[in-house]
């Protein structure tokens, strides 16, 4: 049976999330920064142990007035600082609940920026590996950071979005743009089913888009995520599709 990861950016203070991970694999809780507190992550690891998930920590920019999606500038060093403390500060509040962290999955504007920045992007590896070099990270498909990861040794996740619109080149659409967020939940269903069958997305054109997908990202911070990923679940479930944490080895 074919066999998919189905993830969740959780712990952002949206409210959804306990509606949300009984339908998901892997959960990427915010870590304090962009958004989240200490209680928001204990809650949201409660959560995960409760219905089996796995749960990884969703470092980024620590900037709460833009939710951590505009670009701050900061330089690999410091970028490097934060999402070691942001890593140690989760690390401790799982081992206090007794729940391993399984993977990493960067934020935002860092997300995007280690996909493409080689020098952010080394920075992230050599950090996540210091952290735990068993540890799966989480990226954009095909991304930079994912294979300066993978030849580093760690394990990666080829990660694909059902509800954000594809340039060109297979990457995220920027937001102000009004195609980069996929609206109707059996629109993004559609997506996530072509992906996690055939990595087949369509890029901005129209035109079919080749990715590796590993994991399927959903988004907890939007007004319809319950809808959004009750309709994914729903659609791989249908199509036969096993949906676990992701089994992942270090290639690219």
């Amino acid at each position: 049976m074919h066999t998919i990861d189905l993830n969740c950016d959780l712990g952002e203070g949206c409210g959804s999330d306990a509606d949300i991970v009984p339908l998901i694999s892997s959960a990427n809780i915010a870590c304090g920064a962009h958004a989240g507190d200490a209680s928001t992550i204990r809650a949201t690891l409660r959560l995960c142990a409760a219905h089996g998930v796995a749960a990884g920590a969703h470092p980024g920019y620590a900037d709460r007035e833009h939710f951590g999606r505009r670009e701050t500038g900061d330089d690999a060093d410091a970028i490097a600082r934060s999402v070691t403390e942001q890593l140690a500060h989760f690390a401790a509040l799982a081992r206090e609940a007794g729940i391993a962290v399984s993977h990493v999955k960067l934020h935002g504007a860092l997300y995007n920026r280690a996909a493409e920045d080689l020098e952010v992007a080394d920075a992230i590896v050599r950090t996540v590996r210091a952290f735990d070099p068993a540890t799966t990270l989480f990226g954009l498909s095909g991304s930079a950071l994912l294979m300066i990861a993978a030849e580093a040794g760690l394990r990666v996740a080829h990660e694909v979005f059902p509800d954000r619109g594809y340039d060109l080149e297979g990457r995220l659409l920027p937001r102000s743009r009004p195609d980069a967020v996929i609206a109707a939940p059996e629109e993004v269903a559609d997506r996530a089913f072509l992906l996690a069958g055939m990595g087949l997305a369509k890029d901005e054109r129209g035109r079919p888009l080749m990715l590796r997908a590993d994991t399927l990202c959903l988004h907890g911070d939007r007004d319809d995520a319950v809808a959004i990923a009750q309709a994914v679940r729903e659609r791989l479930d249908r199509a036969g599709l096993r949906i676990v944490a992701p089994t992942t080895s270090a290639t690219p």
